[in-house]
């Protein structure tokens, strides 16, 4: 039997982002990455109902030098020892590599489908960007959730559930069992 999971944007969603001229911006050194209230007891409640917590992250400041690969991986070793987080799946290009990992195209959470026998179509996507909506929808997940914190950029086009927090994702998709 196939497993489900919940696929989780990173920058966001499990951390705070830094909000700049309306704009999103990874954390890039220790003192800017901070974790959402609500995230540890979400992932654990996520776990504990049966899901596999699978964060799904475009970081293409690894590739244009503004963050360090070394900052990545402390930053994600530190998500997989503090959080009930399973795999985190990465892709570091910009546009221009036309890679078929790079959200909105849904290459990490098809490889992660693949990786771990999930069930897309019993899973959920948790984004705060139309590229997070975007790789969701086209990788066929049950429902996307939207944490739409009002960024001056690009809006994500339906289907889509409008949340605050990935506590407020955890709510519907347990209620939903």
């Amino acid at each position: 039997m196939q497993r489900k999971a919940v696929f989780l944007d990173r920058d966001g969603v499990i951390n705070r982002s830094l909000v700049r001229g309306g704009r999103p911006f990874a954390p890039t050194s220790e003192d800017e990455f901070s974790v959402l209230p609500g995230v540890h007891l979400a992932l654990r409640k996520l776990r504990a109902a049966g899901y596999l917590n699978i964060v799904v992250t475009n970081q293409p400041d690894i590739t244009t030098g503004l963050q360090t690969y070394e900052f990545l991986l402390s930053v994600h070793s530190s998500i997989r020892r503090d959080l009930a987080v399973d795999a985190i799946k990465v892709c570091i290009h910009v546009d221009a590599d036309n890679c078929t990992c790079r959200k909105p195209l849904p290459g990490l959470l098809l490889d992660a489908a693949q990786e771990f026998d999930i069930d897309l179509a019993s899973s959920f996507m948790v984004g705060d960007r139309w590229r997070d909506v975007a790789a969701g929808q086209l990788a066929g997940c049950k429902e996307i959730f939207f944490v739409d914190y009002g960024y001056s950029e690009r809006q994500p086009t339906p289907p889509f559930r409008v949340i605050d927090s990935l506590a407020s994702a955890v709510r519907y998709i347990l209620a939903g069992q």
